[in-house]
């Protein structure tokens, strides 16, 4: 393993990629928990990551692709493998020549698009405003919030096969559903994503951003290290009100508390771990389903040595 990882530090010199070596992930996630990854490597450009990858798959690697971190739960091992952060030209915006699509590396953050679309006047993402993920990860989980997903404004998604093929999907090909597409299925790297918007009022919409950014902050622990809802919506219901009901509002393991604020949240308090939240996680579903009958499926995502 150790000839392996020096190969791939070498080529990632050659590609002008930074590399981090055994690197806390509690550095890269909003939950601000997680070990050391083997490899932390930014790829700044398509040529780049092409390489990378064909590298990865020659040496067996295992490979986790960074957003912005903010569904990740990250074991207190840390992770056996390379993580790869889309850097550089994955991270670019642009308007399309109609006016009104978009095109996002699927680096940027969803903050970013959401705003390069309210600076041009176009109406359609003020939903996603405030979601704590990348445009990538977004669309692989079809990130929604306030009535509005990603499903409904995107058009087409690019992305690299691990054998290093760039391939581009209209948005009926991508089995979009409640916090579900196919790349939470396959090990298709996303590279960008084309959204279709339509023209508005800019102080309008400003004036939404505004609002749901507010109703964030009054009903959510926004200023505590989280990973956003804990759990799926269930058939009927909202997770939270069944938490609350349940009296686990505020119950803890360890640094992991249920938000005393919002009981679809897990905050960190300070110095939780991955077992922590894992612990906590349980105690909830099991109580959920002893007193309600409803089982609760977890929204944010294990990953790592979990041993």
């Amino acid at each position: 393993m150790s000839d392996s990882y020096h190969r791939l530090d070498a080529l990632a010199e050659k590609l002008g990629c930074p590399v981090l070596r055994d690197e806390p992930m509690s550095r890269h996630t909003t939950f601000r928990i997680g070990g050391p990854a083997d490899r932390l490597v930014k790829a700044p450009s398509l040529a780049a990551l092409r390489q990378l990858l064909a590298l990865l798959r020659e040496e067996r690697l295992s490979l986790l692709v960074l957003g912005n971190g903010s569904d990740l739960l990250v074991a207190d091992k840390g992770i056996r493998g390379v993580v790869l952060a889309l850097e550089g030209d994955f991270k670019a915006v642009t308007l399309g020549p109609d006016g009104r699509t978009m095109t996002a590396g699927a680096g940027a953050s969803l903050s970013t698009l959401c705003a390069a679309a309210r600076d041009r006047s176009l109406t359609g993402l003020e939903f996603a405003w405030g979601i704590p993920g990348s445009v990538g990860g977004g669309v692989r989980m079809n990130a929604g919030a306030y009535g509005g997903e990603l499903k409904d404004v995107l058009v087409c998604v690019t992305h690299l096969t691990r054998e290093g093929k760039v391939e581009t999907l209209p948005v009926e090909a991508l089995d979009l559903s409640y916090r579900h597409s196919r790349y939470t299925d396959t090990e298709d790297v996303i590279l960008s994503a084309d959204f279709r918007l339509a023209p508005g009022d800019p102080a309008a919409i400003a004036g939404q951003m505004d609002d749901l950014m507010g109703r964030r902050k009054a009903k959510q622990p926004y200023d505590m290290p989280s990973a956003g809802s804990v759990f799926k919506r269930p058939v009927g219901g909202y997770a939270s009100a069944l938490v609350d009901q349940c009296g686990l509002k505020g119950a803890s393991v360890g640094g992991a508390q249920v938000s005393p604020k919002h009981a679809g949240f897990i905050v960190n308090t300070g110095g939780a771990t991955c077992a922590d939240v894992l612990a906590l996680v349980e105690r909830i579903q099991r109580e959920v389903r002893a007193q309600t009958g409803v089982s609760l499926e977890c929204e944010i995502i294990p990953v790592g040595d979990l041993s």
